[in-house]
C-alpha cells in the first residue's frame, strides 16, 4: 500500500463515488418512478418514497407524478339535440394509476394533456348532441316538469318547462363513465368531470334574447287583459253597488213621505172633525193649492160658473 501512488487511491475513492451516486436514487412521497433500460422500462414502477438501487450507466430514472392532476379543456361549440348550438366549457381531474403503461402508451403529462382532450372534448360533444338543451343547463332533483307558478296560465308555451330525464348531473356521469374507460388504456385514471361554463353560440343570442323578449310581453298583455277583466268587474260592482244605495235610499224617502202625508191627512182629519170653520178652512187652503198647481206659468184654464173650484172666485165669504 506504501507504494501505491496518493493519485491512483484518490481516483479510485472518487469513482466509488462516482459509481454509487449513479447507482442510487431517491423517491418523493408525490412521485413514483420507472426504471427504464435502454429506453425500455424495467420491473414494476416504484412508489415506495426512500433511497433504492438501480445499475449505472445503464438504467435511466423516469418520474411520474402520482398527486391529483388538472385537466382544464378549451371552450368547444357544439349543437345540442333540438340544434341549438352552445359553447361548452369543461374540467376535469385525473392522475396516473398505472405508470408503465402511461410511460408505453404517453410518455409525459403534456402528451397526456393532449390526449384527455381529444377524448373527454369527443365523449363532451357525444353527449351534448344527445339530449335537448334543457337537460344540459339543468338538474333539479325530483322537478315537476310544469309551468312557473307565474306563467301557469300563459298562453301557448311560455313559460313552460319541459320534462326532464336525465338533468346536467347524469349527462356529466355518461361523460365520465364513457371517458374513464378509454383512459384506463393510458393507466389514467379519470377522477372527475364537470361542465364549468355554458353559453349561447352568439349567432343565435339575438334570437334567443328576441324570443325571451316576446315570450316576456305575451305575460305582459296577458296581465294587462286579467287587470282590464278586474277593472270592469269592479265598476259593474261600484255602479250596481250604487244602485242599489239609491233604491234603498229612494224607497226610504217614499217611507218617510208617506208617513208624512198619512200624519198630515190625520191632522187634517182631526181638524175636520173639530168644527165646521176648520173644515171650511182646509178646503180654503187645499183650493188654493189647487190653485198654485193649475195656474202656474201661461195655463189658461176655463171653467164653469158652477164649479166647486171656481166658487171661491166668485164670492170672498164661501157661505155666502
Amino acid at each position: 500500500m506504501k507504494n501505491v501512488p496518493l493519485t491512483l487511491l484518490t481516483f479510485v475513492g472518487l469513482l466509488l463515488l462516482f459509481l454509487l451516486f449513479t447507482a442510487t436514487y431517491t423517491v418523493d412521497e408525490t412521485e413514483q418512478v420507472i426504471i427504464t433500460q435502454f429506453g425500455k422500462p424495467v420491473g414494476d414502477p416504484i412508489t415506495d418514497a426512500g433511497l433504492h438501487l438501480k445499475l449505472p450507466f445503464v438504467q435511466e430514472v423516469t418520474r411520474v407524478d402520482k398527486r391529483m392532476l388538472e385537466w382544464d379543456g378549451r371552450p368547444n361549440e357544439m349543437p345540442t339535440k333540438d340544434k341549438t348550438y352552445i359553447v361548452v366549457d369543461t374540467f376535469g381531474r385525473w392522475r396516473i394509476s398505472d405508470a408503465k403503461q402511461f410511460f408505453l402508451r404517453l410518455r409525459d403529462e403534456r402528451s397526456a394533456q393532449s390526449r384527455l382532450d381529444d377524448i373527454l372534448g369527443s365523449e363532451t360533444r357525444n353527449a351534448v348532441a344527445k339530449h335537448e338543451l334543457i337537460e344540459v343547463i339543468r338538474t333539479t332533483k325530483d322537478r315537476q316538469p310544469d309551468r312557473d307558478a307565474v306563467l301557469v296560465d300563459a298562453p301557448g308555451n311560455v313559460g313552460v318547462l319541459y320534462p326532464i330525464s336525465k338533468g346536467r348531473a347524469k349527462i356529466e356521469n355518461e361523460i365520465y363513465t364513457e371517458a374513464a374507460a378509454k383512459l384506463s388504456d393510458f393507466g389514467i385514471e379519470l377522477l372527475d368531470v364537470r361542465f364549468k361554463r355554458i353559453n349561447y353560440n352568439e349567432s343565435v343570442q339575438q334570437r334567443i334574447y328576441d324570443r325571451m323578449i316576446s315570450e316576456r310581453q305575451q305575460i305582459a298583455e296577458r296581465f294587462r287583459s286579467e287587470g282590464e277583466g278586474e277593472a270592469a268587474k269592479i265598476n259593474g260592482k261600484k255602479e250596481r253597488d250604487l244602485l242599489k244605495i239609491e233604491s234603498e235610499a229612494y224607497k226610504q224617502v217614499q217611507e218617510v213621505q208617506g208617513e208624512a202625508d198619512a200624519k198630515a191627512s190625520e191632522i187634517y182629519a182631526n181638524a175636520y172633525n173639530q168644527s165646521e170653520d176648520s173644515v171650511a178652512f182646509y178646503e180654503f187652503i187645499k183650493t188654493m193649492e189647487t190653485y198654485q198647481e193649475m195656474l202656474a206659468g201661461d195655463s189658461t184654464l176655463i171653467m164653469t160658473t158652477s164649479s166647486d173650484i171656481f166658487k171661491f172666485l166668485k164670492h170672498v165669504n164661501p157661505s155666502e
